[in-house]
């Protein structure tokens, strides 16, 4: 338990001290909400609703490209300079490797949605009831499974580059298709059919229902916790391959 300990708090540090990710995961998606709510005149009937809206969106594209991107390439890093190679011939069990990555990653995600919602409150004046800011919040980071999955995913790769390529064209395409950077409805309809099958929608869906006094809805759980299961199965089974190669 301890040197999982240890490895958790390695990891948080790893991560903070990544480019990728004060670029993508908090610098990126502030720019974005003070340019989308304070710049462009999006003429919303309710303004309000708007920046709780959006800041809902670029919370979900924040943590989304955190798990995609800084998880993913710092997995092929490791693998291409040989850490992992050397993790298995040390004490720590390759499940905990794994599970440290998880809880580090995870960590960050919680500190990425409080400094995200801070912005919210210092752009807009962003005003919610206390179990809003809470539920929104707590789905921001349950919802971030799948996409987790993903970055395993990638981080089978054997190429940096070839990582980095893959993560940013599924990151920015998910974000899009998703309606996180503008309303479903302001999309071609081809893009809107498309994006209601993607995981990207279905994460941003459940935190705009927290924002309107609802709830996320069953097909909400119900996508993100099939393409949970689908990346999982699909890293666990290239891994394998790679092992026996």
């Amino acid at each position: 338990m301890k040197m999982l300990m240890n490895e958790c708090k390695i990891e948080v540090l790893r991560i903070f001290r990544n480019p990728y990710y004060v670029f993508w995961s908090l610098f990126m998606p502030i720019l974005f909400y003070f340019i989308f709510t304070k710049v462009l005149n999006t003429n919303m009937d309710d303004q309000a609703l708007w920046n709780r809206h959006f800041l809902m969106s670029i919370a979900v594209f924040s943590v989304m490209g955190s798990s995609i991107m800084t998880l993913g390439i710092r997995m092929v890093q490791e693998k291409s300079s040989g850490w992992t190679t050397m993790v298995k011939v040390t004490p720590l069990p390759s499940v905990s490797y794994f599970f440290a990555k998880m809880i580090g990653q995870t960590s960050v995600h919680i500190f990425s949605i409080l400094v995200i919602f801070l912005a919210g409150v210092v752009i807009n004046g962003v005003s919610m009831q206390i179990h809003e800011w809470f539920f929104s919040g707590a789905w921001i980071l349950i919802g971030s499974f799948p996409f987790l999955a993903i970055g395993v995913l990638i981080g089978t790769m054997s190429r940096v580059d070839t990582a980095s390529g893959v993560s940013n064209l599924l990151y920015l395409s998910m974000a899009i298709t998703g309606g996180l950077w503008m309303p479903m409805e302001a999309l071609p309809k081809i893009v809107q059919q498309i994006g209601e099958y993607l995981p990207a929608f279905h994460y941003g869906s459940g935190a705009w229902s927290i924002i309107r006094g609802g709830v996320p809805e069953i097909k909400n759980f119900v996508f993100l916790f099939i393409y949970l299961v689908l990346f999982m199965v699909l890293s666990a089974y290239i891994r394998r391959r790679q092992e026996v190669v």
